[in-house]
């Protein structure tokens, strides 16, 4: 009979290399438990730590056994007091040894605790934002000067003056240049001694002190005051930075026609979309436009939880979608995304203007643009085999009709959340910028 013996020492972090064998193997049943619980929670929960239950057959640990049909083998089994060789043994649920109602042992599913992150990276796994990066520009680097101390060459308008002279008083001081003071100390003394009557003893003298002072303004020649071997110019390295930035847009109707339960679902989709660009993407910026009769950028919180009364006019998130790109995220420095939230509800001659807005700016502008319509959950089966909607629907599917960038779908309710979510964000072709 083989025996194994584990003799591997059982270090500190053997768990974490335990923990990723086994969410590996079971990854398809987390999953799978991820997405109901999210169907039948809060979408926001995502951003914790969860606990998931799995049957236990899908925890089984790899075994050894005997072989079969090959090998020796011995058994001892024990005596007993109830059999003798020959009898036979009932099937449980017909009496005699079997097991009655209610007494059946059985075990319980697995309770497994997810980190934060290792629940967002199953729930996101299979998702993916098209085209966040720019296929022309994925390897394309821009370089920015940084600054990088100091040279001895470089252009005359990069002169570090204060570095400069530090380094040619530094040389004047160790070669001994004459300073100027020393010079006119001499010429006062010559004009007092030439302006008295003149000895032999003076007239040594001022010849002594004037070839001295030919001697040190010889040197001064010499010596210059600033040296070209003094001279530091400001020194910059290019530093190349990744020229692939990405910017979301979400836009939201928080108008009266908005109800509680449309603004519910409306935040779900757009906490679901944050957490997914907050996990999958480092240098994403995101803006905040709600809009009644007119619009404004807030902050996260503002854009979730404040409320706004007013009617609807849905152009003007689209106005002020564009001043914004003009102001902070020009089209090419910046790939730009957009999602939009809304019950469909817009002013009678507004959707005009929305088309005229998304066909002759957005739509240029813009990498990709989701629309999200909120409908009743009694006319989800209606809206969802025929074209009929809202004004604003119809409009849209115009847009639609014209620009691949372009998705759009229907919320009925909570569990509709996530799949249209892979429906507007699954793996696809990119989409290029219109010229």
């Amino acid at each position: 009979m083989p025996i194994f013996v584990d003799r591997r020492l059982n270090p500190k972090d053997k768990s974490l290399g335990n923990r990723q064998r086994f969410l590996k193997r079971a990854r398809e049943e987390l999953k799978r438990s991820i997405r109901d619980r999210i169907r039948i929670g809060k979408i926001a929960d995502v951003d914790s730590e969860h606990a998931v239950s799995m049957p236990a057959r899908g925890t089984a640990e790899p075994s050894f056994s005997d072989a079969k049909d090959s090998g020796r083998r011995q058994h001892i089994l024990p005596g007993n007091k109830h059999f003798a060789p020959g009898d036979r043994v009932p099937k449980p649920g017909q009496g005699g040894g079997g097991s009655s109602p209610g007494k059946t042992v059985s075990e319980d599913d697995f309770r497994f605790v997810l980190s934060r992150e290792e629940v967002l990276d199953l729930f996101f796994e299979d998702l993916e934002l098209p085209d966040m990066v720019k296929l022309n520009l994925k390897e394309i680097l821009a370089f920015k000067p940084r600054r990088a101390g100091f040279a001895a060459t470089g252009s005359p308008t990069n002169i570090n003056v204060g570095r400069t002279m530090r380094h040619s008083h530094g040389r004047r001081i160790a070669l001994r240049r004459p300073r100027r003071e020393e010079l006119d100390a001499i010429e006062k003394e010559l004009e007092i001694l030439e302006a008295e009557p003149q000895s032999a003893a003076a007239h040594q003298r001022i010849t002594a002190l004037r070839e001295e002072l030919e001697r040190l303004e010889r040197r001064r020649k010499r010596i210059a005051y600033v040296d070209p071997v003094d001279i530091r110019f400001n020194r910059f390295d290019a530093q190349p930075v990744p020229n692939a930035n990405a910017v979301m847009f979400c836009l939201m109707d928080v108008s009266g026609s908005m109800g509680e339960r449309e603004k519910d679902l409306a935040k779900r989709f757009f906490v679901l979309l944050h957490l997914f660009l907050k996990r999958r993407y480092d240098r994403t910026e995101i803006v905040f436009i709600r809009h009644t009769h007119e619009a404004q950028e807030v902050d996260e919180e503002t854009f979730f939880y404040n409320t706004q009364s007013g009617g609807t006019v849905v152009s003007t998130a689209l106005e002020e979608m564009h001043r914004i790109i003009a102001q902070r995220y020009p089209s090419n420095e910046w790939n730009i995304y957009a999602a939009q939230a809304s019950d469909g509800d817009n002013f009678v001659t507004d959707s005009e203007r929305c088309i005229g807005l998304m066909d002759g700016q957005i739509m240029r502008l813009c990498q990709y643009f989701a629309y999200v319509e909120i409908i009743d959950e009694r006319e989800s089966h209606i809206f969802g085999s025929t074209d009929n909607g809202t004004s604003l629907w119809r409009a849209y599917s115009a847009v639609n009709q014209r620009w691949p960038n372009f998705q759009m779908s229907r919320i009925a309710n909570a569990a509709d959340i996530y799949p249209v979510f892979r429906q507007l964000f699954a793996r696809q072709p990119a989409f290029q910028k219109s010229a």
